[in-house]
């Protein structure tokens, strides 16, 4: 058997880490009833002829229990601990985006005598309101005439915009949103890569508005959408057209209703963020004559404006509380170009395979994107945990350890995805987890402080159920480490269910920040 000996395998399409053989199974460490009290949990009928993976540590590696613990699995969202962990590794805390606008012409007092180049590096948080700033310093710099054309440079990263098994379906739809360097987000989640259509009811029997933000040509909107008699079904449905930016919308809302409010991917977010920035010069009196183009902004060129976005340790925020799957991938992407002056997926995850022994993480796995969107990721719940354990000695830890959500806790900046689940328990407020949901897979994984002052690690991962709230077990289960192990406690564990967002886009089987409905 090889010891301690690394070898990083790049399999078909994706990222396979081999680290001195499998991982064995560890025996459960006898801590009174929580064994038995945990198999109870687990032995839900509604699990029957799923896969499910449970593993409890404690900090230094003691394992607590384990049931499949070494069965790789889908993780979904749960890969964004691997992301997020190995970002604040190879890229630091106090990394920054940056936004450049340049140009190589001379200027002739209000005359840009050539082309203007809008360069970005992936900044998920880059609002309208944001490229209109870069618009005023340009505006400040007495330009008023750009003679050249407006080039969009998006060659930080590579022009890969989906990533590997990714649904179809889910194209359309801004957690599935497409990457790119220079992206443009329509809110403060910072959703990149996407735009918020809403439609509000007109008069009964008349046509429904339908209004974006941002505003912007960029899109087209096609509605036949109309307003139903007072107290109505709403069946507002929106989509988009594959390859294009042609947004439909359908169905009825009810006369003195509240307005349906979607978030939908762009088709080529490039463009999109080219077309905010041009009307802003126009706004401010910036004229550029010619077309917008796309291509490398040329050595040399004069910065005239610059926007460089928060920190990481800031971006943690919103990218682990809703669980944005677009800040993971553009995370892979800008890792990859830390590492290998590559922006690509590929090099993402090679960069992220080179810190997983560093933090304890053994054996085979494979990640192909950096938000667990995808059907082909596999990882084992021993592997988070380990990898859990690992980031918790890390400087960093208590700024990431923050960024997690946290049970119970009804501010969405602070609970994310878990704000709506285990309130009223012994678990409210002790359990920072990772939450993950894709049809059929739910995962949580993090951190529990116990009734008795110790903190653990745990990785609950399951895949293939059908007809069964798998999250109800999972919150069973961190209720349970959490209590003084009173039977009755997890019993009592209420899971406060969202409201359900109007309209027929909503996918009760994906993360509830996905549907902005918890």
């Amino acid at each position: 058997m090889e010891s301690r000996r690394l070898r990083l395998l790049v399999l078909l399409t994706g990222l396979v880490l081999l680290v001195g053989g499998s991982v064995s199974p560890v025996a459960a460490q006898d801590r009174g009833d929580l064994g038995a009290d945990l198999d109870a949990i687990l032995g839900d009928p509604g699990l029957a002829g799923a896969d499910v993976g449970l593993v409890v540590r404690t900090l230094d590696g003691e394992v607590v229990y384990q049931r499949s613990g070494d069965r790789r699995q889908q993780p979904a969202s749960n890969a964004k601990l691997v992301t997020s962990a190995a970002a604040m590794e190879i890229l630091g805390a106090d990394y920054r985006f940056t936004t450049t606008v340049a140009s190589p012409a001379r200027q002739r007092g209000p005359v840009l005598d050539g082309d203007l180049y809008l360069k970005g590096t992936g900044d998920p948080t880059m609002l309208a309101a944001d490229y209109d700033a870069l618009a005023k310093q340009v505006r400040d710099r007495g330009i008023t005439f750009v003679r050249g054309k407006l080039v969009a440079d998006d060659t930080w990263f590579d022009d890969t915009r989906l990533g590997l098994g990714w649904a179809w379906d889910d194209e359309p739809f801004y957690y599935n949103a497409q990457v790119s360097a220079l992206t443009a987000a329509p809110d403060g989640d910072f959703d990149a890569g996407s735009i918020i259509i809403e439609v509000t009811p007109g008069a009964n029997g008349k046509k429904a508005t339908v209004t974006t933000e941002p505003p912007t040509g960029y899109v087209t909107i096609e509605s036949s959408a109309t307003t139903g008699a007072p107290g109505s079904s709403n069946t507002i449905s929106v989509d988009r057209r594959h390859g294009n930016n042609t947004f439909t919308v359908t169905g009825s809302i009810p006369a003195g209703g509240a307005a349906t409010t979607e978030w939908m991917a762009v088709w080529e977010p490039t463009g999109y963020a080219a077309e905010l920035f041009r009307d802003a010069l126009t706004a401010h009196g910036v004229r550029v004559l010619g077309p917008t183009t796309r291509a490398a902004t040329p050595a040399g060129a004069r910065p005239l404006a610059t926007r460089d976005s928060m920190p990481l340790r800031e971006l943690l925020v919103p990218f682990l509380k809703l669980s944005n799957n677009l800040h993971a991938e553009i995370l892979t992407k800008a890792m990859g170009r830390a590492a290998a002056d590559e922006g690509s997926w590929t090099a993402g995850r090679n960069a992220i395979a080179g810190t997983l022994p560093g933090f304890g993480v053994q054996g085979r796995l494979s990640l192909v994107d950096g938000s667990g969107l995808s059907r082909m990721d596999q990882i084992a719940p021993d592997q988070l945990a380990a990898l859990l354990a690992g980031a918790a000695r890390r400087p960093w830890f208590p700024t990431w350890y923050e960024a997690l959500p946290i049970a119970g806790k009804a501010d969405r900046l602070v609970g994310g995805t878990l704000r709506s689940r285990m309130r009223g328990t012994a678990a409210e407020g002790t359990v920072h987890a990772k939450t993950g949901s894709l049809t059929g897979v739910s995962g949580l994984s993090g951190y529990v402080d116990t009734a008795a002052g110790e903190r653990l690690v745990f990785s609950m991962v399951s895949n293939n159920y059908i007809g069964v709230d798998a999250k109800k077990v999972e919150d069973a289960v961190a209720i349970r480490l959490a209590s003084d192990g009173s039977t009755a406690a997890v019993a009592r564990a209420p899971r406060v269910e969202p409201g359900e967002r109007q309209g027929a886009n909503n996918r009760a089987d994906l993360e509830c920040s996905w549907v902005k409905a918890c």
